[in-house]
């Protein structure tokens, strides 16, 4: 009889532990095209929303040291809003996330012209990038990971890309707190591909009325990539040390953020910058950085298996944007973490190599992992 009992609980301790994903219409687009969303959750309290257009991470919410969960990404609370209003929040960008210097580079000696907005360059993609399409959500299940999958086509000739492209981005939510983002591409023809996603972080929570700037950051990662004033990498790999850009021990973000003796904090307004992180290029993911808010214990640890992270400030959000809750959005209010390869990559040829051929997909994995530190342990949560 007891040996019934015991199992019938560890069945019923596995099923409230098991992670739920729960799919629902989500609105329309201004043309009417129906927008859906799948919600990963935990039975911790961590929740994320994610939407088909633009694949976006609409949300994630996670509990403070109390318990008390809290949305930390910034965004819309409406799906057509992503459209009229882009602003990248939370979107998985591509085909090639950061600027290519003048939308220009040559592929197997052909010269490659892509579309350009960004000045005289190509940002995330181009003008139509993986952010503005209504990606197909193909699958959507429960256990103890939840996990909602999504996919598009993207033509030979997209934005000035070659090669028509298979991709998939996998959202995972697991018991422990790790929401997985898996970005996939296969080729029929050489190209480039460099993804990621893009939101924009507050562990105090968005709205809650304090910006991001007094978090704690630690990246692992001795150089960086200065820029031009069109914020396109010079080429050069820079020593942190003595410098606004040395994270390699824990420093409240904005203790640097303005400091105007340093000509790169100038050019990016504050963080716009890339980081050569030093574990490289791995098989599985690895830290890339660490976000701690000491008022609410919040943690975020970023995991990539890319060289790269692309670490923004939040600087251009200058009071003109309304989110979510009616929040109108200032600088520094959130956070991007951005793992990815090198920007313009493919014009710079001692970052590597974005070339990606058929029969050799393209992937990238990364994890956001959210947690909470004690009380006591202080705002390196060491």
């Amino acid at each position: 009889m007891r040996a019934g009992v015991t199992a019938v609980a560890a069945v019923a301790s596995m099923q409230v532990m098991a992670a739920d994903a729960q799919r629902e219409d989500a609105g329309v687009l201004a043309d009417g095209t129906a927008v859906e969303a799948v919600t990963l959750s935990n039975a911790n309290g961590v929740s994320a929303r994610i939407l088909s257009y633009g694949a976006t991470l609409q949300s994630l919410h996670a509990p403070d040291r109390e318990g008390v969960p809290s949305d930390i990404t910034l965004g819309y609370d409406d799906a057509q809003s992503y459209q009229t209003r882009p602003n990248y929040f939370g979107v998985t960008v591509g085909r090639y996330a950061n600027r290519i210097a003048g939308g220009r580079f040559t592929l197997d000696v052909k010269p490659v012209q892509l579309t350009l907005n960004d000045g005289a360059n190509s940002l995330h993609g181009g003008t139509d990038g993986f952010d503005k399409r209504n990606w197909r959500i193909v699958s959507v299940t429960s256990g103890p990971v939840a996990r909602a999958v999504l996919e598009i086509d993207s033509p030979d000739g997209d934005q000035g890309y070659p090669g028509a492209l298979s991709v998939r981005v996998t959202y995972t939510l697991d018991e422990g707190g790790d929401l997985g983002i898996l970005f996939e591409a296969e080729t029929d023809a050489p190209t480039v591909v460099n993804m990621t996603n893009h939101a924009l972080f507050n562990l105090s929570g968005q709205g809650s009325g304090e910006d991001a700037t007094g978090h704690w950051l630690v990246m692992p990662a001795s150089r960086y990539t200065p820029v031009d004033d069109a914020l396109i990498p010079t080429g050069e790999l820079r020593q942190v040390v003595g410098s606004p850009f040395d994270f390699r021990s824990p420093r409240m973000v904005a203790e640097g953020l303005r400091d105007g003796s340093d000509p790169q904090i100038v050019i990016g307004r504050g963080y716009d910058h890339n980081w050569a992180l030093d574990k490289g290029r791995t098989a599985e993911p690895e830290l890339a950085a660490r976000l701690v808010h000491p008022g609410s214990g919040r943690v975020l640890d970023v995991l990539t298996t890319e060289p790269g992270l692309q670490f923004y400030s939040g600087n251009f959000l200058v009071g003109t944007v309304t989110g979510k809750g009616g929040t109108v959005y200032r600088m520094g209010d959130g956070l991007a973490l951005e793992p990815q390869l090198f920007p313009d990559t493919p014009n710079q040829p001692a970052f590597g190599s974005a070339r990606i051929v058929p029969g050799a997909p393209y992937r990238h994995q990364m994890i956001y992992r959210v947690y909470t530190m004690p009380a006591d342990q202080g705002e390196a949560g060491q």
